[in-house]
């Protein structure tokens, strides 16, 4: 067992465009990375030892790639570690390709491009598109993608430094800067390549713009001009985008698949209240935008604490921003009274939740219930109630 790894060189991309290149892809279209020392041993007799590692290395990619472009695509293209990690999910993309296609756009200049994932939801949108990036890898990388999935024909793809690029010929732009460096994810969108100043500076001189930038941005750094949205797909938050030429100031989430979306109305922070038979945890994109006070007033309810973003209501009202819950029990944190529940209700399967607890759910998993009691299962909401350490017991609804 173990794997064969080699960093992508550029002359190595190019030898995977060749047609033995191609050929041996397609010959590790399903091979089992476990499997790759043998294979590669068995392969090298046959190829260039540096074309191996590469085609290795390149099905490794693109088994990882089929949870953001789907099978068919992820077979097809290509892909760098960086752009696997980074890149846009498919259903993301083509959300906001159809939204700029909503808005009449019919050509984009899409800064800091990456593999090109979303230039390639705008292509397929019928969106003509320039896909500018710096690193001549990425560049390669994203114009074989074109041409694997018949896009070249819209896709026009530039070596360049994007802060150079004039981008007046073009009805919209789009820029995702890199939030990533030698340290991890950057937090500050001043330290983003290039920084989110001169984002929105190119984004102010265009007709139409988005921004894409980290979910977790600070609502006073976003812009007066800025229409402000935050994804979520399935219920994970994806990434926050920055609208100019739309809705100035409008702060909204929009989940998919759908989608729908919910738009901000400036309501006061709601009321704390106890805690009703119903809990309901909104949509992360909806805590994001800061409009749980929407939620809670399309379910008559409040917050159970000031500062938690949980909200707490008498009767169920169906809602896409937030999931419920039924409440059976609210304790204090005590996990040997916790634990006594779970055996009483001979509970099998325990989930987890918190917020605004410094307790780790795994851990109180692990003393509450150390072995299932039975078959029943519950969820366990850790959290605070009128500023005190609570644990919620009760079960999803539906």
């Amino acid at each position: 067992m173990g794997r064969v790894s080699s960093p992508l060189s550029p002359a190595a991309f190019s030898a995977l465009l060749t047609s033995e290149g191609l050929a041996l892809l397609e010959e590790l279209r399903d091979h089992d990375p476990a499997q790759e020392l043998a294979l590669a041993t068995k392969l090298r007799r046959e190829h260039p030892a540096e074309l191996v590692s590469a085609a290795l290395a390149q099905a490794r990619l693109r088994q990882r790639a089929v949870a953001k472009f789907g099978a068919e695509d992820a077979a097809r293209m290509f892909f760098t570690p960086n752009g696997v990690e980074q890149a846009t999910r498919t259903s993301v993309a083509a959300y906001r390709a159809d939204a700029f296609e909503a808005l009449g756009v019919r050509s984009v200049a899409d800064l800091c491009c990456g593999i090109g994932g979303d230039a390639i939801a705008l292509a397929r949108a019928g969106i003509r598109v320039l896909a500018v990036d710096r690193d001549p890898l990425t560049c390669a990388v994203a114009r074989a993608n074109t041409e694997a999935l018949g896009l070249a024909g819209l896709i026009e793809v530039r070596e360049a430094d994007v802060t150079e690029v004039d981008t007046a010929a073009y009805d919209a732009v789009f820029v995702d800067p890199a939030r990533r460096g030698g340290r991890g994810r950057i937090f500050d969108p001043e330290a983003y390549s290039p920084p989110l100043s001169w984002a929105v500076s190119a984004a102010l001189k265009a007709p139409r713009a988005a921004l894409k930038i980290a979910p977790g941005i600070p609502h006073e750094a976003i812009p007066a001009e800025a229409d402000a949205e935050w994804i979520s797909d399935g219920g994970d938050v994806k990434e926050a985008v920055l609208w100019f030429g739309t809705a100035p100031g409008r702060m909204r989430a929009t989940l998919l698949p759908g989608p729908r979306a919910l738009v901000g109305r400036g309501l006061p922070d709601p009321e704390v209240r106890s805690v009703g038979r119903y809990l309901y945890e909104p949509d992360g994109a909806v805590i994001r935008a800061h409009l749980v006070a929407e939620v809670a007033e399309e379910v008559g309810g409040g917050l159970v604490d000031e500062t938690i973003a949980y909200v707490t209501a008498d009767e169920l009202h169906a809602t896409p921003y937030a999931a419920a819950y039924e409440i059976t029990d609210q304790l204090p944190f005590n996990v040997k009274k916790l634990k006594a529940l779970l055996r009483e209700r001979e509970v099998g399967v325990l989930t987890v939740k918190k917020r605004g607890s410094a307790v780790e759910p795994e851990e109180l998993r692990r003393k509450a219930m150390p072995k299932p009691f039975g078959r029943g299962a519950v969820t366990v909401f850790l959290t605070r109630v009128a500023g005190a350490p609570t644990m919620l017991v009760g079960a999803p609804v539906g």
